[in-house]
């Protein structure tokens, strides 16, 4: 492909586009999906997304003049031939990695991504902001928005839409269609006439029509009325949906994705509208890759994987997975520890077999989320509602209000976005969801869009609301099974009453120690740890038990004995139990894997010092400016944050060196 390389290489900006020809932009088609397949058999990413919109990046960035005009890629998992089309192709290599390129769009890495796009559902309302500022400041620049029709299902897109109806700017909104059919008429009728609807001559005719039927003396208005519904009688017609062109825009499509010269044809007759429009884009995700075009849902966030036969890092055939009927899976054969997802995943399905009243629902995460056994082994109780968080939970609250036991595994970056429903809906009616928190922390790779850093400070101060935070397997088990618990049958008083939330990260489980089994005590963490004499407490939250441990070996290497607490419970909290704790070390730290304002650790040292208690309180966790530089792997993100097991001792050994240091002014002043 030497051929294609050199075109490729001759791309610093989208200018360079209207230099090729059509043979020329097919070739570049081609090198494209090479480059991401290759870079993200390295790095990981979003495979199949980006591979399907290839030609649609080349047909928009040819006829629109981008930075000039403005593209929103909504989610933003598909911005990879973006990306190569504005001059990146140098840092690709590093795509998603510390120090390169991000996998979404990002305002401070170039001036064509417009807005930082990391959750779906967001393109319409950003795009008709940006149309109705320049509007109002005179300019003339276009304003598209690409949306998937996975991302559609979100509320905020159907209020964006009903909006840009009412306001009647030019917005061109484009659906990508690589899953559903929003639209199934696709006969050459329907095509035609939605073409015909975009040229500028009968855009005229019809703006002259129009106004001239409304002059008519006496029955204007009534007849430019019957006009109206007579046009919308005929295209209901011709289009099985007609949801779009009721809410005032006009529509065009079905259009073949994969097609350049024809999608430019269509941007081309877009681009003099004086309307909104929506263009209706049929395209295959995973194009170009047969395992990706195979198998898109495997290959949409994909780890390192081999390009010639497709294998993802360990992953099995799927031949080689086995369902066993309803049980949870048994790692106790593996060689590897699972991870907090599998985990997660098998306790669910343990407690489903259980309990007939137990169900699970998602929001288009059941892979991620480690619900696909739970949906085959209990197909009537799996829900996936879609791209549409604020519905899984206010869902989950209607199933919770009949006797359901809900767990709605939503990622915690994800759950930011239900947060009225989760008080109102949820919390303030003491309702039994539980909210299965995955990727809670830091999360590699994916940006500062993606990061679980904001569910503790968040959640903490809702009422009713409970939060653990797992360290291992056999724990994660155990508060699910707590959480799950009938607290109006035998098990009264044992269990959680109202919403829980069980925070993990995206990781592997470490090694199991006897106190991951130990019973749950509301209110109390588990001593993983505990000498008679010891100097420092580390009280720290599930996901950081790794580098604990090893911040108490180091520290134990220094001369400086340490006990390790999981606090296990983040809310509520039994403070006398804890302040105790504050009582009998000369230094105690809180360390957690979230945002420090509003966090744990802040609530910790507040009880502090409102019991008086006599060990100094040291926070170590998150701080704002953190997610600036949030791209990496989690392990690389915890030591940039001061987080990984030598970041903790260094940090703590040099506050026991101050309080020692303190301790003997004190002590030479008394003499």
């Amino acid at each position: 492909m030497q051929h294609s390389v050199s075109l490729l290489s001759q791309i610093h900006g989208p200018q360079d586009l209207k230099n090729f020809g059509l043979k020329e932009l097919n070739a570049l088609a081609a090198e494209i999906r090479e480059c991401i397949v290759a870079a993200v058999s390295q790095n990981g990413g979003h495979l199949a997304s980006n591979l399907g919109v290839v030609e649609l990046s080349i047909a928009l960035h040819r006829v629109f003049n981008s930075p000039e005009d403005t593209i929103i890629w909504d989610v933003g998992h598909q911005c990879y031939a973006h990306k190569l089309l504005t001059g990146r192709l140098g840092g690709f290599s590093r795509l998603r990695k510390a120090g390169g390129l991000a996998g979404f769009p990002k305002r401070s890495e170039s001036p064509h991504d417009a807005f930082n796009t990391g959750h779906a559902s967001t393109s319409i309302s950003a795009a008709l902001g940006m149309l109705a500022a320049e509007h109002i400041l005179g300019g003339k620049r276009h304003v598209v928005a690409v949306i998937g029709d996975g991302a559609l299902t979100g509320g905020l897109a159907y209020e964006a839409l009903s909006h840009a109806g009412q306001l009647g700017l030019p917005l061109i909104v484009i659906l990508n269609d690589n899953t559903m059919s929003i639209s199934p008429n696709v006969g050459g009728l329907s095509k035609y006439l939605s073409r015909l609807s975009m040229k500028a001559k009968y855009q005229t005719f019809r703006r002259h029509f129009d106004d001239m039927a409304k002059q008519l003396p006496f029955i204007g208005d009534v007849f430019f009325d019957l006009v109206v519904r007579l046009k919308r009688a005929v295209k209901a017609v011709f289009y099985t949906d007609n949801f779009f062109v009721d809410l005032g825009f006009e529509y065009v499509g079905p259009i073949e994705g994969h097609h350049i010269q024809g999608l430019m044809e269509v941007l081309e007759d877009v681009r003099n509208l004086r309307r909104p429009v929506v263009i209706h884009v049929i395209t295959r995700k995973g194009k170009g890759y047969g395992f990706a075009e195979e198998d898109p849902g495997s290959y949409h966030g994909v780890g390192s994987f081999s390009v010639n036969d497709g294998l993802v890092g360990d992953r099995k055939s799927t031949n080689e997975v086995s369902l066993q009927a309803k049980l949870p899976r048994d790692f106790s054969q593996s060689n590897r520890e699972p991870s907090f997802t599998e985990a997660f995943g098998a306790a669910l399905l343990g407690a489903a077999g259980r309990n007939s009243r137990v169900a699970a629902l998602t929001a288009a995460m059941e892979k991620g989320a480690g619900l696909s056994l739970f949906k085959r082994a209990f197909p009537e109780r799996f829900f996936d509602v879609g791209i549409a968080e604020e519905h899984a939970v206010t869902f989950a609250a209607g199933l919770a209000a009949r006797g359901l036991k809900p767990v709605a595994a939503i990622y915690a970056t994800f759950i930011q976005r239900s947060v009225d429903q989760i008080i109102h809906d949820t919390a303030l009616q003491n309702l039994s969801v539980v909210f299965a928190l995955d990727r809670a922390g830091f999360v590699g790779d994916d940006g500062e869009t993606h990061q679980g850093l904001f569910d503790i400070a968040l959640f903490r101060p809702v009422p009713n609301m409970t939060i653990l935070a797992p360290a291992g397997e056999s724990e994660l088990r155990l508060m699910l099974d707590w959480a799950l618990v009938d607290n109006g049958g035998a098990f009264a008083g044992n269990g959680a009453a109202g919403p829980v939330m069980i925070r993990y990260p995206k990781a592997r489980c470490p090694a199991e120690v006897p106190g991951f089994s130990l019973p749950l005590e509301k209110g109390r963490g588990v001593w993983l740890r505990r000498g008679l004499k010891q100097r420092v407490c580390l009280a720290f939250t599930g996901s950081l038990y790794r580098e604990a441990l090893d911040a108490a070996d180091r520290l134990g290497e220094r001369g400086i004995e340490t006990d390790l607490y999981n606090l296990r419970f983040l809310k509520p909290v039994d403070e006398d139990y804890l302040a105790d704790i504050m009582n009998r070390y000369e230094l105690v730290a809180f360390i957690e894997e979230g945002i420090r304002s509003g966090g744990f650790g802040e609530y910790g040292a507040a009880l502090a010092r409102q019991r008086n208690c006599a060990a100094p309180v040291e926070v170590l966790a998150v701080e704002e400016g953190a997610l600036e530089q949030a791209l990496g792997t989690r392990e690389e993100l915890l030591r940039l944050n001061g987080l990984d097991g030598e970041g903790i001792a260094l940090r703590l050994e040099r506050c026991y060196a101050e309080l020692l240091k303190n301790a003997e002014a004190v002590y030479d002043k008394g003499l």
